[in-house]
């Protein structure tokens, strides 16, 4: 199955989730993490959900999913213990041109949850299309236990860095190559960073062009 890998930025977004047990909670989650707008319909909710309600963090409807809840939804999961409803949810998901994931359902998923590997702001998300969640599982476990812990901060100081080369040196061929060299070197936030020399070095070379009066 050809699937296409993309990072979505949800967040203020409306997303659905029809279920709150289980088989919902980490979907729940996940859409939080993404500062989703969520609302959750369910009779009953697992204690962490009950509590992210409360909290105000989610809009929980305590009852049955009914046909035309998605009206207005970005993003929907049908995530009950149900195959019955999870598929009408898809139904109506698919006649409203919104993308849809039926929990443990292929067939019926427009997009899979990938295993994710995070360390701040770098995300590396696996997918076996569905095939087997525990390979996946598997492999996030190796990849993050060879994943250095401070990767995070290194990638908040080399995206500092790429923003500031980017205001000293124009879009071409010099800048690219300079950017895939900082990639590969120790930066760090202090001024005297040898990387960010380098940077301020490479920009007296490579100029924006003076704009003609």
């Amino acid at each position: 199955m050809d699937l296409f890998p993309i990072f979505l930025k949800i967040a203020g977004r409306p997303c659905i989730v029809i279920g709150a047990g289980n088989l919902a909670e980490a979907k729940i989650d996940s859409l939080l993490a993404a500062h989703a707008k969520v609302t959750v319909i369910a009779p009953e909710a697992r204690p962490h959900v009950v509590e992210r309600a409360a909290a105000g963090e989610l809009e929980w409807l305590r009852r049955d999913y009914v046909e035309g809840d998605l009206l207005g939804q970005f993003l929907v999961v049908a995530a009950t213990d149900n195959p019955v409803v999870n598929r009408a949810v898809f139904r109506e998901a698919t006649e409203k041109n919104l993308l849809c994931n039926a929990v443990d359902d292929p067939p019926f998923c427009d997009f899979y949850f990938p295993s994710v590997v995070r360390r701040g702001d770098l995300q590396i998300a696996i997918s076996t299309a569905g095939a087997s969640p525990a390979l996946a599982q598997r492999l996030r476990k190796e990849i993050n236990s060879q994943l250095p812990l401070d990767v995070g901060d290194w990638l908040t100081d080399l995206g500092n860095l790429r923003r500031e080369v980017t205001q000293m040196e124009p879009l071409n061929e010099e800048r690219k190559w300079l950017l895939h060299q900082l990639a590969q070197r120790e930066v760090c936030g202090y001024e005297a960073c040898p990387s960010r020399l380098l940077a301020r070095e490479h920009a007296l070379k490579n100029p924006f062009p003076e704009k003609k009066s």
